[in-house]
């Protein structure tokens, strides 16, 4: 079983590192390969919605998001981490998912599906605020997401009322759901 994480925040170390980090340690407990890409630390354009695009469903711009392409395809789970930012998605996770807007156009439009087999798919968000509709903006669009590669969502953790930086583990009870979530989803 491959998991592959994939953080959406800019903090290194803050409270949404930090929970993907539980949930790939729980997805290990269960003897799953983990690996995590942190979206910050790539280099990577935001989709340009391209005049000329190839029709495989792969996206042209040349630049350091190209590999997660292969990674996510390789991966039998996706687990997605992000913070909320303005009632969404973080700017890190949004601009990864728009680039996937060509494997979208290919599944929808042209009917080639360039991620071909099923996967599992699970959803870790932190908020400072209390606002429920906050949480179901994002996974309105990490769902959306989970459709175009073909990851079926079967996982969330949704923590509210979180904000300083490493708050989250003063709260072992949050971690542990963290944990368990990556265990759970790591069981064929």
């Amino acid at each position: 079983m491959n998991v592959l994480g994939i953080n959406g925040s800019p903090r290194i170390g803050g409270n949404t590192d930090v929970l993907l980090d539980k949930a790939l340690e729980g997805a290990r407990s269960s003897g799953a390969q983990t690996e995590k890409i942190v979206l910050n630390q790539l280099r990577f354009s935001p989709c340009q919605e391209c005049q000329e695009i190839r029709d495989d469903g792969t996206c042209i711009i040349e630049d350091e998001l190209q590999p997660l392409y292969r990674k996510i395809d390789e991966a039998d789970i996706i687990i997605l981490a992000s913070p909320i930012f303005f009632g969404s998605l973080s700017a890190q996770a949004k601009m990864m998912i728009d680039r996937f807007q060509c494997a979208w156009r290919a599944k929808y439009i042209l009917k080639k599906d360039i991620f071909q087999r099923q996967r599992k798919g699970g959803f870790i968000s932190v908020e400072a605020t209390t606002r429920k509709d906050f949480f179901a903006n994002a996974k309105s669009i990490v769902k959306n997401f989970f459709l175009t590669i073909n990851a079926s969502y079967q996982e969330e953790l949704f923590c509210s009322g979180i904000d300083e930086k490493g708050s989250i583990l003063k709260s072992p009870d949050i971690l542990n759901k963290a944990f368990e979530l990556g265990k759970r989803i790591a069981v064929i």
